[in-house]
């Protein structure tokens, strides 16, 4: 007989983390959301818990367009499965049906593999300052982008989160999606910017290798991405713990923009 086995959702749960939400208190705002938007939901800590557990992988749309509004991501950032086209079929996003529910004991394709073995001697869970430089051709200038993240690590996977109002540039979300063996930690990058900003919205993404240093304090390395003329660049990137804690104090303390 074969037990099934599933993957937690660390990027749920690493937002969550960062909009200083208890699971009850994100079901609380779910049900909100679905009064706000005409579609009431049951949303539950229950829920929510199964979703971090990674038991339930593919929510119901009126799911989905309840964790967009009250998180502002994608239901594939959040760290579900892509969803069907047909949830948005008309223009004001509703969707014009809704998918019934997964049948319970059925595992998605992520959530059957097997769990990846811990290869980390430390836990990296904290709060952490991202900071990394770029140069823009079309200011002819280098800049710095800097996030205070939250950082989840689950066995050798770690997900990190910007906190909410925590960037140099505001309204500009970024995610860290990695795998650390030993002392190097490799992954991928993705940053939302801001719809009034100089990028105009666009979502930029790439990869980053990073080198653990001893202390475990801080982790040094290089991005790589594609700029607004599909060119590739790269640049430094480094994460400096500021905080081993993840509490609702610790997340206030850094949910503002860094100096």
């Amino acid at each position: 007989m074969t037990t099934e086995v599933h993957v937690p959702n660390d990027a749920l749960r690493a937002v969550r983390i960062g909009l200083r939400m208890s699971q009850d208190d994100l079901a609380k705002a779910l049900r909100r959301a679905g009064a706000e938007l005409g579609e009431p939901n049951d949303a539950s800590k229950r829920l929510v818990q199964r979703w971090e557990a990674g038991i339930s992988r593919s929510p119901r749309p009126v799911y989905v367009r309840a964790l967009e509004r009250v998180t502002g991501m994608s239901p594939e950032s959040l760290g579900f499965a892509p969803q069907v086209p047909l949830a948005r079929v008309h223009g004001d996003g509703r969707g014009g049906h809704d998918m019934a529910p997964s049948p319970e004991g059925v595992a998605s394709a992520s959530a059957e593999a097997k769990p990846v073995p811990q290869t980390a001697e430390v836990n990296y869970s904290g709060v952490w300052l991202s900071r990394y430089e770029f140069y823009s051709s079309g200011r002819d200038d280098s800049f710095e982008g800097r996030h205070y993240v939250v950082l989840v690590q689950h066995g050798n996977r770690l997900t990190a989160r910007s906190l909410k109002g925590a960037s140099s540039n505001p309204d500009s979300p970024l995610s860290l999606d990695l795998t650390v063996d030993r002392n190097v930690v490799t992954g991928t990058w993705t940053e939302q910017t801001a719809a009034d900003g100089y990028y105009q919205g666009a979502c930029y993404h790439g990869a980053v290798q990073l080198l653990v240093e001893p202390t475990g304090r801080r982790m040094a390395g290089k991005w790589v991405g594609f700029g607004k003329d599909f060119d590739v660049n790269t640049g430094p990137w480094e994460l400096r713990l500021m905080d081993t804690s993840t509490s609702k104090v610790a997340l206030e303390r850094y949910s503002v923009p860094p100096e």
